[in-house]
C-alpha cells in the first residue's frame, strides 16, 4: 500500500470497500448463528421422523452441534495462525457443507446427530477467521466499530432464525432446512474466495506446534485485559442464551401472546441492530470502554428493577415487555466493544486467541444460560435474576480487567 500501514487503524486489503467487507464477515458469523436457531421448528418432525420419544429430544440436535462447535473453535485457532485464513476457512466451509448435504440422507438419528457435531466444527472456522480477520485488519475503536456491525448479524439471526425455519417448513421439510444451510454456506464460500485475499502474512504467521498454542494460552492468560474481558463477555452472553430459550416460554406459556410471538420477536431483534448500528458510530467518538461499562451499569438497573417487580408475581405483561425492550438492545453496546477490547492487545496470536476467547465464552454462556432455563418454571423473576446474576458477574469482571477504572479509556488509547 502506498501509505504507511503500521500506523493507521483501518488495514483493510486494497480493492474491498467498507461496506463490503462489513457484510463479508458479518456473513461468516451469520452462517454459525443460523445453524444454531434454523433447526428449532423442525424439532416435532425430527422427532417423527426418527420415532424420537418427545419434540425435546430432538434438541440434541443443537446439543451436539454447540459441542462441535466449541471443540473446532480450539483446533482452527492454531491452524489458521499457521497457515492463514484462507485455507483454514475453506476447509471449515467445506465440512460445514458436506454435514448439511449429508444430513437429510441418514437412516439414524444417532448418524444425524454426528454430522450436526461435524457442521459444528466447521462452523467453528467461520467464527474464529472473522474475528481474527477484523483483528488483522483493524486496531482500536476502528476495530469496535466494525465489530458491533459484525455482532448486530451475530445477536440478530438467531432471533430471526427460527422465522426462516417455519417459512422453510411450510414450502417443504425438515431435510429442506439442511439443505437451505449448505446452499447459503456455499454462496458466502464463493464470495469470499473471490473478494477478500489473504490477510495474515506469512512473516506474521506462527509454528503449528503445541509449545507454540501453549504460548497462545499463557499470553492470554497473562494478559489482563484480555483474560478478564474475555469471561465477562461469557458472562453477559448467557443471559441473551436464556433470553432465546426462555422467550417462547414467557410470551407464550406465561403471558399467551402466541399469535403476536413472532412479531414481538422481532421487534426485539430490531432494537438490537438498531443499538449496533448506533454503536458503530458512537464508539469512534466515546470509546468501547465507556459505552460497554455503561450499558452493562444499566442492564443491571433494568434487570434488577424487573426482578424486584415480580417479586409478588409475574408482572402485567407491558412492564415485562418493556424491560426487555430497554435490556436486550443494550447487547449492541456491550459485545462487539467487549470483544473488541479482549482482541486488542493479543493480536499477534489473533486466530488462537479468537478460538481460546471463543470457546471460553461458548461454554460460559452455554453452561449459565442452560441453568438459567433449567431454574425456570413459569417465574418471571427467576428470569430476571438470571439477567441480573450475568450483568452483575460481567461488570464484576470487567472491574477485575480495569483495576476499578471504569468508564474511561487507557492513557495508551486516549
Amino acid at each position: 500500500m502506498a501509505r504507511d500501514a503500521t500506523n493507521r487503524a483501518d488495514l483493510r486489503p486494497a480493492g474491498i470497500r467498507r461496506a463490503e467487507f462489513i457484510a463479508l464477515v458479518a456473513s461468516l458469523m451469520a452462517l454459525n448463528a443460523l445453524a444454531i436457531d434454523v433447526v428449532l421448528p423442525a424439532y416435532p418432525e425430527i422427532a417423527s421422523a426418527f420415532s424420537l420419544d418427545s419434540d425435546a429430544d430432538a434438541g440434541q440436535v443443537l446439543v451436539t452441534y454447540i459441542l462441535g462447535f466449541g471443540l473446532g473453535q480450539l483446533l482452527f485457532g492454531p491452524i489458521t495462525d499457521r497457515f492463514g485464513r484462507r485455507g483454514p476457512l475453506m476447509a471449515g466451509v467445506a465440512i460445514y457443507i458436506a454435514a448439511a448435504l449429508l444430513s437429510p440422507l441418514m437412516p439414524s438419528f444417532a448418524l444425524l446427530l454426528g454430522l450436526r457435531f461435524l457442521q459444528g466444527i466447521g462452523a467453528a472456522a467461520t467464527r474464529v477467521i472473522a474475528v481474527a480477520i477484523v483483528r488483522d485488519t483493524m486496531k482500536g475503536r476502528a476495530m469496535a466499530s466494525l465489530m458491533s456491525l459484525v455482532m448486530m448479524v451475530f445477536m440478530v439471526v438467531p432471533i430471526l432464525a427460527p422465522m426462516a425455519g417455519e417459512g422453510i417448513l411450510r414450502l417443504t421439510s425438515w431435510q429442506g432446512i439442511f439443505y437451505a444451510m449448505a446452499v447459503l454456506c456455499a454462496v458466502v464460500a464463493v464470495w469470499f474466495s473471490l473478494r477478500l485475499p489473504e490477510t495474515l502474512p506469512a512473516e506474521r504467521r506462527r509454528p503449528l506446534t503445541m509449545r507454540s498454542t501453549i504460548e497462545a494460552v499463557r499470553l492470554i492468560a497473562r494478559t489482563r485485559v484480555a483474560l478478564f474481558y474475555g469471561l465477562a463477555t461469557g458472562f453477559i452472553y448467557s443471559a441473551l442464551f436464556a433470553f432465546l430459550t426462555l422467550a417462547q416460554p414467557l410470551f407464550v406459556g406465561v403471558y399467551g401472546y402466541e399469535d403476536s410471538f413472532t412479531f414481538a420477536f422481532a421487534g426485539v431483534a430490531a432494537l438490537m441492530g438498531a443499538t449496533s448500528l448506533a454503536n458503530s458510530r458512537l464508539v469512534t467518538r466515546l470509546g468501547a470502554r465507556r459505552l460497554s461499562h455503561t450499558a452493562l451499569t444499566g442492564f443491571l438497573l433494568v434487570a434488577s428493577a424487573l426482578g424486584i417487580l415480580s417479586l409478588g408475581g409475574n408482572p402485567p405483561f407491558w412492564v415485562f415487555f418493556g424491560a426487555v425492550c430497554l435490556v436486550m438492545p443494550l447487547f449492541g453496546l456491550i459485545g462487539a466493544n467487549m470483544n473488541a477490547i479482549a482482541m486488542e492487545p493479543v493480536g499477534e496470536v489473533a486466530g488462537s486467541a479468537s478460538a481460546i476467547l471463543g470457546f471460553l465464552q461458548s461454554v460460559l454462556a452455554g453452561l449459565l444460560g442452560a441453568g438459567v432455563a433449567a431454574l425456570f418454571g413459569g417465574e418471571v423473576w427467576v428470569f430476571a435474576a438470571g439477567l441480573a446474576a450475568a450483568s452483575l458477574l460481567s461488570l464484576l469482571t470487567v472491574g477485575l480487567a480495569e483495576r476499578g477504572r471504569l468508564f474511561r479509556a487507557p492513557a495508551s488509547a486516549a
